[in-house]
């Protein structure tokens, strides 16, 4: 392979307060890896309306500049973090919806799952594999569950030092790095 594999990490949160862009710019830096090219794709600026296709996205029949533009930027990846709060025990809306307008464009692609929440958002994990598996991606081994407390954050609900408060997490996003690289550079 000539190329750099290209991994998204998709920020899965739109919240006009959100601290999801600052947990996925501080995984990508630690995911840093010689053999992976990492963007981020923010789902706030891809900003989606809620799937609003004819047809179900296994026919691959788009109607939409949106959904074609989608299609386009997803296909030109090679594997995805997903990194979003879980809320209620579930992922965000967003993210599902984002997730729902494709289908063959997710298919065999490997991704790695990192929601945070109080106990590393375990519950969201669990409910979002399932939804991977049934786009038939290859969900990868780790999966790194940031775990978050409110003493981690100031009076505006951001981070006071996210390098500080997940420094235990370094290991883990390096091992998903190194996971991607030893099932796409082959």
């Amino acid at each position: 392979m000539s190329e750099k594999p290209k991994i998204g990490l998709i920020i899965g949160s739109n919240r006009p307060t959100r601290v999801c862009r600052t947990v996925a710019e501080w995984a990508m830096k630690e995911m840093e890896h010689e053999a992976l090219n990492l963007s981020l794709i923010d789902l706030a600026e891809i900003n989606l309306p809620f799937l609003d296709e004819p047809e179900i996205p296994a026919h691959h029949n788009y109607q939409q500049a949106h959904t074609k533009a989608w299609s386009d930027l997803i296909s030109g990846y090679d594997g995805f973090v997903l990194v979003f709060p879980q809320y209620n025990w579930g992922y965000p809306a967003v993210l599902k919806n984002a997730l729902d307008f494709l289908y063959d464009e997710w298919r065999a692609k490997p991704v790695s799952i990192m929601c945070y929440g109080g106990h590393g958002g375990f519950q969201a994990t669990l409910s979002m594999k399932l939804v991977t598996q049934g786009l038939h991606m290859h969900n990868m081994a780790t999966n790194p569950p940031l775990d978050i407390s409110d003493e981690m954050f100031d009076a505006s609900g951001q981070f006071k030092n996210i390098e500080k408060d997940f420094a235990p997490y370094k290991t883990s996003l390096q091992a998903v790095s190194n996971e991607f690289a030893n099932l796409l550079t082959k």
